[in-house]
């Protein structure tokens, strides 16, 4: 990598034109990378699922690089993305996979290399668990599994959960916030150097930005997933995540950056001895969002895992 790439991200790929999946309750619209080989051709499949207030987006970069190695889609969960919220509203962790489960058994492609970033890891890990026949491996990027305490930069993402809060710092002086502080503000959050992006991935970030907040399900769906995840953090037994975890046979791929403000990398260490057969990759200039921040690093990584898998 020169000089050039190590100061500017590269500019963001292209998702192909969606199509859309009913499941249960819910209709999950797919994308597929611009320019990709048609589907099949002797590549596994893949599925990659994104994190919180995210997007399939979040995935183009990986997905461009793995191409000739997998047959690869991303979702947009329940709420986020081009996908509606669920009929029964149900936006917690485990409406979340079943929805992805919905997906997988809809369209055949299981089992599956399975992606996850965040929330999409979380979903991902019980996905496993509960059913591995629709697992091949995992790559977890930032997995949001329990971590009490959290570390304090990711107390404003924990208060989305609090009900009615949410709404009422928007009414607050402080949180009427233009779409370009906004989204300065979610990149800092996420990127463990944003001075790095270049000005195509700003402008894309901004128009993410403005066309969600136009959406007059936005915050429900972010404010439900985030008490999801917060739920997900105090279960007990059998549906406790890191029990969930321990359960996976699935070789998996553990990617956590030294910068995340919302993951800690203090997790590593319990990921590690909670999987049965784990490799971990720790970037240390990366954030919350390492596929995205240093693709490149991680798809070589998968590689790895796929020829050991």
């Amino acid at each position: 990598m020169d000089s050039a790439d190590q100061q500017i991200l590269p500019e963001p790929a292209a998702l192909a034109p969606l199509r859309t999946v009913e499941v249960p309750g819910a209709a999950l619209a797919v994308h597929r990378t611009a320019g990709d080989p048609a589907p099949g051709g002797g590549r596994e499949p893949a599925l990659f699922v994104h994190g919180l207030g995210g997007c399939a987006a979040n995935w183009t970069e990986l997905m461009a690089r793995l191409a000739g190695q997998l047959d690869g889609e991303a979702v947009d969960l329940p709420g986020f993305g081009d996908s509606a919220p669920p009929a029964d509203g149900n936006l917690g962790l485990s409406g979340h996979v079943r929805a992805v489960i919905g997906y997988l058994e809809a369209t055949g492609r299981g089992p599956v290399h399975l992606f996850g970033n965040s929330l999409g890891g979380a979903v991902a890990v019980r996905l496993a668990a509960l059913r591995p026949d629709l697992v091949r491996s995992l790559t977890l990027v930032s997995p949001a599994l329990p971590e009490l305490p959290p570390q304090r930069t990711a107390w404003s993402t924990g208060l989305l959960a609090v009900p009615g809060l949410p709404a009422l710092l928007r009414r607050l002086p402080a949180g009427r916030r233009g779409p370009e502080q906004a989204t300065d503000e979610l990149l800092r959050l996420v990127y463990g150097d944003p001075d790095r992006l270049s000005a195509a991935s700003r402008a894309e970030a901004l128009a993410q930005y403005r066309r969600r907040i136009e959406l007059p399900y936005a915050m429900r769906a972010l404010a439900g997933s985030a008490r999801g995840i917060v739920s997900a953090y105090t279960e007990r037994g059998d549906q406790a995540l890191w029990r969930q975890a321990a359960r996976v046979k699935a070789p998996v791929l553990l990617v956590y950056g030294l910068r995340d403000k919302l993951v800690s990398y203090r997790s590593a260490r319990r990921a590690c001895a909670a999987f049965a057969d784990s490799r971990l990759l720790v970037l240390p200039d990366s954030g919350h969002v390492a596929m995205m921040e240093h693709p490149d690093a991680v798809a070589r990584a998968v590689r790895e895992l796929l020829r050991r898998a």
